[in-house]
């Protein structure tokens, strides 16, 4: 194709169908176009970004394979940068490609959310040029915009010390209302993620790929398990396979998201330290946790104390500092009435079932398994093999 023109797709039966079926209520055109721009361009292209900002998505996609586009974009495209550009683009040019990307997301029930909608986390607007067009929602698009959020990263062969301080600092956040924000890896971050599902919290988690594939293909069930809770999330059409280009751009949006990132655990060179890098880059507040100095799995976090101006934390009261939250704020967030209300009815030798402990403390089953969660992170409350009871 040589040019792309906004009535010309809109002509396509397919296309038009798919568009309808992701966003009924929505300008066409606006929908075609960003769905188009999220098959041109690879995540975080500046030029694309640019176009878009400038003239809209509508009008950059038919311009964005004309020259006439390096006049509309005047000083913010070169023309060797525009050149580059459109010959990235011009291989993707296809009806067939942005039909597939409309209606792979109809098939699995995928939100389209774009710059402007209520659900459109705006802390990705700080991503300027690179920030994305559009995202690829599965579960409950509000999520992306829950606040605070923060972003639990770190290492894929995380040592057991690294999970075990992941499932404490994202339980504790979650069960105090923040948002665990992470990249569904294995590691560290699936650590994180069920973490905060334990505990009835939100998380959100960005995925390299399209919405529509479990990678890792271990992480399946948790990822229906955070769609019920949270947010899968990309900004690369269903159907796309994860690349390590794809990766690294993912983790500008981790970063972005948060309002600071913790590095739990990370090697010297680990792809953690790209998150932590874009954190830097935005002014995000950013948080390392020490390991052992003989521990190669944390030589990442060390690193980043040493270099980069990391915080050392250690506990989820300090990632809360991060962002400003005063400790005795923060010390409020352990004052949870409902915390007592299900110590005080679990007993300490005789197993006491969810439902059980529901009717004693006059709370619904589901805050009941929220708090039972939190309290097992400390060891406050064990499960056994018919229930729970208090733990030492």
């Amino acid at each position: 194709m040589r040019n792309l023109t906004i009535d010309g797709l809109l002509a396509d039966r397919a296309i038009r169908e798919a568009a309808a079926a992701v966003r009924p209520d929505a300008d066409p055109a606006e929908t075609v176009a960003r769905a188009a721009w999220s098959v041109l361009a690879e995540p975080g292209d500046g030029v694309a970004g640019a176009l878009v900002r400038m003239l809209g998505a509508p009008r950059a996609l038919e311009l964005a394979l004309d020259e006439a586009a390096l006049l509309a974009a005047g000083d913010d495209v070169t023309p060797r940068a525009l050149a580059d550009a459109q010959a990235r683009w011009r291989p993707r040019a296809d009806l067939r490609a942005f039909a597939d990307a409309l209606r792979g997301a109809a098939e699995v029930g995928a939100r389209m959310v774009m710059p402007g909608d209520g659900e459109w986390p705006v802390l990705l607007d700080d991503l300027g040029a690179h920030a994305p067009l559009v995202l690829w929602v599965r579960g409950d698009a509000t999520a992306m915009a829950a606040e605070p959020a923060v972003a639990v990263v770190g290492a894929r062969a995380a040592t057991g010390y690294g999970e075990h301080v992941a499932v404490e600092l994202a339980g504790d956040l979650a069960a105090s209302g923040v948002a665990i924000v992470s990249g569904g890896a294995y590691g560290i971050d699936g650590a994180a993620h069920r973490a905060a599902l334990g505990v009835g919290g939100t998380t959100v988690a960005f995925l390299a790929g399209g919405v529509d594939r479990a990678y890792p293909a271990g992480h399946q069930q948790l990822f229906e398990r955070i769609r019920e809770h949270g947010a899968v999330v990309s900004e690369v059409p269903c159907g796309a396979a994860p690349t390590k280009w794809r990766f690294l751009q993912r983790n500008r949006l981790i970063a972005a998201l948060g309002m600071a990132t913790v590095v739990v655990e990370a090697g010297w060179r680990s792809g953690s330290l790209n998150t932590a890098g874009h954190a830097a880059a935005l002014g995000r507040p950013l948080g390392a946790v020490p390991g052992p100095v003989t521990s190669a799995a944390s030589a990442g976090c060390h690193r980043l104390m040493r270099e980069y101006g990391a915080v050392c934390v250690t506990t989820a009261q300090e990632v809360r500092e991060l962002w400003g939250e005063e400790p005795a704020a923060a010390a409020a967030h352990g004052d949870d009435p409902d915390r007592t209300r299900v110590l005080d009815a679990l007993s300490g030798r005789a197993q006491r079932g969810v439902e059980d402990l529901a009717r004693r403390t006059g709370m619904s089953v589901d805050r009941v398994r929220s708090v039972l969660g939190l309290l097992a992170l400390d060891g406050s409350a064990v499960r056994g093999e018919v229930g729970w009871r208090r733990g030492g």
